[in-house]
């Protein structure tokens, strides 16, 4: 009897010991539950960084490649070195067409000057006629005026001439009967005698006159052509005075050719951008770079990522700045720190075919229904540089 019920109260407790695991473990699975619903948690995640690939932008063989593959390289290291010799010879070229240019603007700059020089010779001396034509001319109106007074002079000797030559005749035949005094006949033949004087003179100065009018006209017609040829030479002056207008306008493009060519050396030495890993490297010295060939790859050392794909239920949990616990696969038992950059808005639709403008929806019904996963750009805070690498499996939990 006692055994019995020794039996029957094993089996009472056995009961309330599985009632109570069975209401443990349904707990336990509810917080489970909650707390995967409440810090979203995904494996399927990968690290990220920005990476770059090293292009040359100019032609050469490479001289110096001091980096090897998986090298760590810090900013300004130099990564490799092309020929630098055609592009220094490119460059003393188009500095010495520079200096041409230049000498030849100062020249003629100095051509220019002195064709200006003799533009203003030739004005002065277009001036210098003009003022001898204008003496000349007042030289001519003297002469006229110096020809009139002596035909006048010469008319009033003339007619003094005449009136002493009349009273003359009219008296010497008078001296024979004695009407007249031999000093009056000696007095008419003196006055005949000046007058004649007077008459030659002014016959001499009449010539005189002319002959000065005549030169003063040959002046007048001098200075007339003087004045042409000055004209003449200052039109030719001022045609062939030109400009460095032309000589001036190259300058911007030979500067640009210098820039170039010394752009163009510089870029010979190609040195790290920043702090970052080299791979994918497979040349050596000597290898023929060419411009935009891709030589090798540089990981960005300075900032990384992960990239967690979470399920869309999960995302509501989730905002950007959220704190979020970062493992690797590879070390689980380091934590970092991550936060929540970015929550990516779209994936590519299985169903989102178009066909003639109208969706294509294929007739069928899967009977297990997959949730969309979206991106979760998540950026490390404290990240090893030794331990991450790209595309390694992490281990995302949102707090």
């Amino acid at each position: 009897m006692e055994q019995a019920t020794e039996n029957l109260d094993r089996k009472r407790l056995g009961r309330w010991i599985g009632a109570g695991v069975v209401a443990l473990s349904i707990l336990l699975l509810l917080i489970v539950i909650l707390q995967t619903d409440l810090h979203p948690r995904t494996d399927d995640a990968s690290v990220r960084a920005n990476l770059i690939e090293i292009v040359p932008e100019v032609s050469g063989r490479l001289v110096q490649l001091p980096v090897k593959d998986n090298d760590f390289v810090k900013k300004g290291d130099l990564l490799f070195a092309i020929d630098p010799r055609p592009y220094e010879y490119a460059l003393k070229q188009a500095l010495s067409d520079q200096e041409a240019l230049e000498q030849q603007i100062i020249d003629e700059k100095r051509r220019i000057a002195a064709e200006h020089s003799a533009v203003e010779a030739a004005q002065a001396g277009v001036h210098n006629t003009r003022t001898g034509i204008k003496t000349a001319g007042s030289s001519v109106d003297v002469a006229k005026a110096n020809v009139s007074r002596a035909k006048a002079a010469a008319v009033a000797a003339e007619a003094q001439l005449r009136f002493a030559t009349n009273d003359l005749n009219r008296i010497e035949p008078l001296l024979q009967k004695q009407y007249v005094t031999v000093e009056q006949v000696d007095q008419s033949r003196t006055a005949v005698r000046v007058a004649q004087g007077n008459y030659d003179e002014s016959e001499a100065a009449l010539t005189q006159a002319q002959a000065e009018e005549t030169q003063a006209v040959l002046r007048q017609q001098e200075a007339d052509a003087l004045a042409a040829e000055s004209q003449a030479k200052l039109g030719q002056a001022i045609h062939t005075v030109d400009t460095v207008d032309t000589l001036m306008s190259e300058r911007p493009a030979k500067a640009a050719k210098v820039d170039s060519a010394r752009l163009d050396l510089e870029r010979c030495r190609v040195v790290a951008p920043f702090d970052a890993y080299v791979t994918n490297m497979n040349i050596s010295v000597g290898e023929y770079a060419h411009p935009g060939g891709p030589l090798f790859t540089l990981i960005d050392n300075r900032t990384w990522w992960v990239i967690a794909n979470y399920r869309e239920s999960k995302i509501k949990n989730i905002r950007i700045g959220s704190k979020v616990d970062v493992y690797l696969l590879g070390h689980p038992d380091r934590r970092f720190n991550g936060v929540v950059e970015s929550i990516g808005y779209g994936v590519f639709p299985e169903d989102g075919k178009v066909a003639e403008g109208l969706p294509d929806i294929e007739r069928t019904l899967n009977w297990v229904h997959l949730s969309s996963r979206f991106q979760v750009r998540i950026r490390v805070q404290d990240p090893d540089p030794v331990l991450f690498r790209i595309g390694a499996t992490a281990v995302t939990v949102v707090r």
